[in-house]
């Protein structure tokens, strides 16, 4: 009862948390008015710019921001004990977390719904808009990079998930087009979707289906990669509502429900106990993992450690990508940022609440070994965490059986709580990454307007510039870059199709840090923001400070320190990740120089052509709209 009680707690707070903080970020700070013209009317171009329902930009927004993040994430973090991740995830989503995705959403909804990278240009400076797109850059590319070699994983783990992400694809298509040429209801093609949709689990992987299932989990990690770039640059060129839109959509109607299944497991498993296990008895719902564990086997510290593992599920940089990227431009009432914003972010931490009592209690309900022996309880738990590992099969693994078991437990047949739960893993990926494409695609080309500002030759047809602010051009250099460094051998290896594709996670290990420095630096940006405009940041600036010093002492440490078993990135050689992260470290100390230079002169000045300068008629400022 106490790992229901816990589930139940955590979703009446952030329920309480949505209606009073977020209630009062949105009314008294960012006074978000309906009577306001979002950037999907004043630009709508039905490309990027389309207003949109509320519930379906959330379904876009939810499963783009949640990826892999909030699943991986805790999976690793509970090495330090339940309590330590459950306690960041909750007070991480509601304080920081949300106010950091509503922050960078409304920004953005006041800035023409442009990046939160090229807005800082405008409210610091210029040299500072650079420095963060070049920061975005790399960061999108990582994911790009790796988001395939993940997709390719589960895949591989479970190939009966295989078939019902695919069919996603042309589901959304026609769900979009239903919805934008006839402008239908949304009910009757809502549901239509998510029946067809879990009729895809459960009769997706039997006859011919397991034969090809099957035949496609045996593809190399390369081919997937490939697969899911192309994929991903339709995604991005396309009209938003053409596959983007839709397929987020249906995807978060059954990802939700899929939560809500999981909620009813565990009910189920807290009332009747688990599966039965080979002698008949249910085994009762417990919590196995430790409450605290400050030393885990091969783990390192858990300052700062756990609040850059677990970053999605409490607060991630990325999410501001999202939310100032492509959620920004498809909101038609400003007053629909809170829901999209703040509670898109609370029910993200209701999903990475779920995995850490899938981890902590689930997997001891019964794990079956490769032997074919079940083990259950504290066995079960140390079966799978034994030691500190970063690999992703073994933690994607541990938060499916445990799922799974909560599924089965209300009498679920294993394999469709096992491919139902696989389904849910690889379509967060799959719409993390082909919404990261498109962020990607917008990145290149206001980096691309930025350096064109400053040459001559920048409208010329032969100019790199002019077909990096191509829609085309810019989506064709993200796909390329990401592919090129997909490619890379691992190291000392020679290239081969077997083991290309995993460039990526060459440099990996600096992503965790990078994406939370990348959230300091958007709430530096939201301060900027309200500070000009004579408004309250007392709320945000120790989230601000937090999360600008734990990526700082990540990245030293792991740069300088290390640990006996796990050396600095100096001590093993690892120079790309020295350089890159030396840079990073640079550029933030550089970013927050220029804004201690600028903060005490910027009381109550509005930057230079803001849209809501007085005089202006919300109108005035003409947005540079990228050559399509």
């Amino acid at each position: 009862m106490s790992v229901l009680l816990l589930a139940l707690l955590t979703a009446v707070g952030f329920v309480v948390a949505y209606h009073t903080y977020g209630r009062w970020l949105g009314h008294k700070i960012f006074v978000l008015s309906a009577k306001a013209i979002c950037p999907s009317a004043r630009w709508n171009d039905g490309r990027d710019y389309v207003p949109t329902p509320r519930v379906v930009v959330f379904g876009h927004h939810f499963t783009s921001i949640a990826g892999t993040g909030p699943i991986v994430g805790p999976a690793i973090g509970i090495m330090w004990g339940w309590l330590p991740a459950l306690l960041w995830v909750v007070l991480g989503s509601i304080f920081i977390g949300a106010v950091h995705d509503l922050g960078a959403l409304v920004v953005s909804l006041r800035n023409h719904g442009q990046t939160v990278g090229d807005i800082a240009g405008r409210l610091l400076n210029p040299r500072v808009r650079l420095l963060f797109l070049s920061v975005l850059l790399l960061g999108l590319t990582l994911v790009l990079a790796v988001f395939g070699l993940v997709i390719a994983s589960v895949f591989r783990m479970y190939p009966a998930a295989i078939f019902p992400c695919t069919v996603q694809i042309p589901i959304a298509i026609a769900i979009g087009y239903w919805l934008h040429r006839r402008g239908a209801n949304l009910l009757w093609p809502s549901l239509l979707a998510l029946g067809v949709m879990y009729l895809t689990v459960i009769y997706g992987d039997v006859g011919v289906l397991h034969t090809i299932n099957t035949t496609m989990a045996q593809w190399s990690s390369w081919t997937w990669v490939v697969v899911l770039l192309l994929y991903s640059y339709a995604a991005s060129v396309l009209p938003v509502w053409v596959l983007l839109q839709p397929r987020d959509y249906i995807n978060s109607l059954q990802l939700i429900s899929a939560l809500g299944l999981m909620v009813l497991g565990l009910a189920g498993a807290a009332f009747l106990g688990g599966p039965a296990l080979a002698d008949g008895r249910r085994p009762s719902l417990e919590l196995v993992a430790p409450m605290v564990n400050w030393s885990p086997p091969g783990a390192p510290m858990i300052f700062p450690f756990l609040f850059i593992t677990i970053a999605c599920g409490a607060i991630s940089g990325f999410h501001c990508l999202v939310s100032s990227g492509t959620s920004s431009k498809q909101l038609k009432s400003e007053p629909d940022a809170q829901l999209v914003g703040y509670g898109g972010m609370l029910l993200e931490g209701f999903l990475a609440v779920l995995v850490i009592l899938a981890c902590a209690a689930g997997l001891g309900l019964g794990v079956t070994q490769a032997d074919g022996t079940v083990l259950a309880g504290q066995e079960a738990w140390h079966s799978r965490y034994a030691v500190w590992s970063a690999k992703l099969g073994p933690l994607v693994g541990a938060f499916v059986d445990g799922a799974a078991n909560f599924l089965k437990a209300i009498g679920i047949p294993g394999g469709v709580a096992v491919a139902l739960m696989g389904v849910l893993v690889a379509s967060f990926a799959g719409t993390t990454m082909d919404t990261a494409c498109r962020l990607q695609r917008y990145v290149v080309q206001e980096l691309a307007g930025a350096l064109a500002a400053k040459s001559s030759a920048a409208d010329s047809p032969w100019s790199p510039l002019c077909w990096l602010r191509n829609r085309h051009g810019a989506t064709l250099f993200a796909v390329t870059l990401a592919a090129l460094l997909a490619a890379i051998p691992p190291p000392g290896q020679a290239w081969s199709v077997a083991n290309a594709g995993q460039g990526g996670l060459i440099l990996w290990p600096l992503f965790g840090a990078m994406n939370q420095l990348l959230g300091g630096l958007a709430f530096l940006v939201t301060a900027f923001y309200l500070w000009r405009r004579r408004r309250p940041i007392w709320f945000l600036v120790l989230p601000m400070i937090f999360m600008l010093l734990m990526p700082m002492w990540a990245m030293a440490w792991q740069l300088f320190v290390g640990e006996a078993d796990n050396p600095s990135w100096i001590q093993q050689g690892r120079w790309p990740l020295v350089i890159i992260a030396l840079a990073t470290l640079g550029l933030e100390v550089w970013m927050i120089v220029e804004a201690l230079v600028l903060f005490p002169r910027a009381r109550g000045v509005l930057e230079a052509d803001a849209p809501d300068a007085p005089g202006q008629d919300k109108v005035g400022w003409t947005l540079t709209r990228q050559v399509s």
